[in-house]
């Protein structure tokens, strides 16, 4: 059987030497709507938005950064022996979530201490955010014909076609060879478990643990579909560095819930994130004014 559909131009718009690519118009995207969706959160609950919009600040290109480091580590032989600038065509593809989540939450933990605010709390508000623009983010691994699985069973492909629209599989074929759309299961993995996150926030549930939620069933789920992808990046031998992560990752959010359920009963509504509502801060001025 044959599908005959245009594949997709990788490319968004082209402005003279200006190149614009549908990977990075997504990636923006996913970005800004997760924004927007924190923003609204912190107006639900009276906090002050200027923390947020000063840690996105800092966040985004630090996530950036080590998205690409962490890819071109455990790619590093291919990079080694092709031209300098290879390391940054990031337009290109080939950025690691992983290594992004690793740079946020460092980037939180540095700025919650700078600021002088909850960490935990800081986490929660944005985990909503982060795991959506993880889900719409996918789709520029769609737009670059990358992220996907192993072929798909001939057989199997007319299946496929009648519940998944055409320019999904065509963009799917790759010199003949059609491939599991496995940015699409991570997508709609990561859609499930932002439904859950909004429902742990309505449960007002412990601080620090609708964070840790998105920490363990992301990783539950990357586990799976890591292992059916072709362009996953190694450790040692055939050991896949998502998995491996994804294991770790498990264990301790599971660790810091039990640790964080006997240590503390603030609830993710508890104590606003604000630095003109926050006892702290408040309890910082009146000393300033005193000591005038």
């Amino acid at each position: 059987m044959i599908y005959n559909v245009a594949q997709l131009d990788r490319v968004f718009l082209e402005i003279g030497p200006l190149t614009i690519y549908w990977y990075g118009v997504i990636i923006a995207t996913g970005a800004a709507i997760g924004l927007w969706l924190a923003m609204k959160e912190a107006d639900r609950l009276r906090l002050n938005k200027e923390i947020l919009i000063d840690f996105i600040v800092f966040a985004v290109p630090i996530a950036i950064i080590f998205a690409r480091i962490y890819y071109v580590i455990f790619e590093w032989e291919r990079y080694a022996t092709g031209p300098w600038w290879g390391v940054f065509a990031i337009w290109e593809g080939g950025i690691a979530i992983h290594g992004a989540v690793i740079g946020g939450v460092l980037t939180a933990i540095v700025f919650a201490r700078v600021k002088n605010i909850s960490f935990w709390q800081l986490a929660d508000i944005l985990a909503p955010s982060l795991i959506l623009a993880q889900a719409i983010g996918r789709w520029g691994n769609f737009m670059n014909q990358e992220a996907h699985g192993g072929p798909i069973a001939e057989e199997s492909i007319a299946a496929f076609y009648r519940v998944l629209p055409d320019f999904i599989m065509n963009q799917m074929t790759i010199d003949g060879v059609t491939y599991h759309p496995t940015f699409l299961y991570e997508s709609t993995w990561n859609i499930l478990v932002f439904i859950l996150l909004l429902l742990l926030r309505r449960m007002n549930v412990l601080r620090g643990e609708i964070f840790l939620s998105y920490i363990i069933f992301y990783s539950i789920g990357r586990y799976f579909i890591e292992g059916m992808r072709t362009d996953s990046l190694y450790v040692v031998g055939e050991l896949r560095a998502a998995q491996l992560l994804s294991i770790l990752l498990i264990i301790l959010g599971i660790i810091l819930i039990i640790y964080r359920r006997k240590t503390t009963n603030v609830r993710y509504n508890d104590v606003p994130l604000s630095e003109k509502k926050s006892t702290k801060y408040h309890n910082k001025a009146s000393k300033k004014k005193k000591r005038k």
